[in-house]
């Protein structure tokens, strides 16, 4: 019994999972309908999903001690890239991946001027939250547009009910192998651990970040696209600061520290799924919209409290 505890503490994401069923467990005592309605989990999962594969992205920027505040702008940019490509004469499906190159240049950009020119990656990616926002609205004048792909298409790339949520545990999914089990997973936690010893042993440090700039920069892109097909609209003003700051909360709440060293995807989608609880349940208990980011930072203290009393509890088993 002692060692099946023991082995649990060492589970980073335990604390995370333990404050989800918690919420989860309330929030249906409160709501009969909060889990056991299919529009409300579809509701849910819809929120999850885009939180959850932006926060991937991030992770792995965090782990590394960079950050990209412009995921949100990219979020919304990438649909009105695909848009214009597709009036342009483009097949919908190389539409779509000229925006996630689009969206992918942006990340080299943002990871270029940081790790070559020296500049802190929350002044970059700053600066670039600007330009793309403005960047949005000029191209589109400030109006949404309809999404004019096939109904099969649109279908597969988020419209289905549980669609977008599907993608979201294939990215995650992708990416805590990638992140757990290949070189440049291992790389981009030893880069963050110890950025001299990792250079010291041969790591490139300066690629391996720019990658993960350029990954994080595509995988916002794919969100944005796959948020257009949910909702059959593209909306300039959809996406922004909101977005991107719900994904670090959720790589934070995961176990993924801002000062870098470590972190873990699973933990990420996990903390998607906190919020998502949070947000839905709040809504249905009926708790007023003006309350909502006080209880929700109230809560992601609280969740981060318990994260590190777990963590302080499972280095002391690590050194005894």
């Amino acid at each position: 019994m002692t060692r099946t505890i023991t082995g649990m503490l060492r589970w980073r994401e335990l604390s995370v999972i333990v404050v989800a069923v918690v919420l989860a467990v309330y929030f249906q005592i409160a709501n009969a309908n909060f889990l056991f309605s299919n529009a409300s989990l579809q509701n849910l999962s819809q929120f999850i999903a885009p939180v959850a594969i932006i926060a991937c992205g991030e992770v792995m920027l965090m782990i590394g001690g960079e950050i990209d505040l412009s995921a949100g702008m990219v979020y919304a940019l990438a649909p009105f890239v695909m848009y214009f490509l597709a009036r342009a004469g483009l097949p919908y499906p190389l539409a779509i991946g000229g925006a996630l190159l689009g969206a992918a240049t942006i990340g080299a950009v943002n990871g270029f001027v940081t790790v070559m020119l020296g500049v802190p990656s929350f002044v970059t990616t700053l600066g670039t939250l600007f330009l793309l926002n403005g960047l949005t609205l000029t191209i589109s004048n400030g109006t949404p547009v309809d999404n004019e792909a096939s109904r099969t298409l649109s279908f597969l790339m988020g419209r289905g009910g549980y669609a977008e949520f599907l993608w979201a545990v294939l990215v995650v999914l992708v990416m805590h192998f990638m992140l757990r089990n290949t070189r440049w997973g291992l790389h981009t936690v030893a880069a963050g651990a110890n950025p001299i010893g990792a250079s010291e042993a041969g790591i490139r440090i300066r690629s391996l970040k720019i990658v993960n700039f350029v990954l994080c920069g595509a995988l916002a892109g794919l969100t944005g696209i796959l948020e257009a097909f949910r909702i059959s609209s593209i909306d300039p003003t959809a996406g922004g600061t909101h977005i991107m700051f719900l994904a670090v909360a959720a790589a934070v709440i995961g176990g993924t520290p801002l000062a870098g060293g470590s972190g873990t995807i699973a933990g990420a989608m996990i903390g998607a799924m906190v919020l998502g609880i949070l947000n839905d349940g709040f809504t249905l208990i009926g708790i007023n919209a003006f309350t909502f980011d006080l209880i929700l930072g109230g809560a992601i203290l609280v969740a981060m409290l318990c994260n590190i009393l777990i963590g302080r509890y499972r280095r002391g088993i690590a050194v005894s």
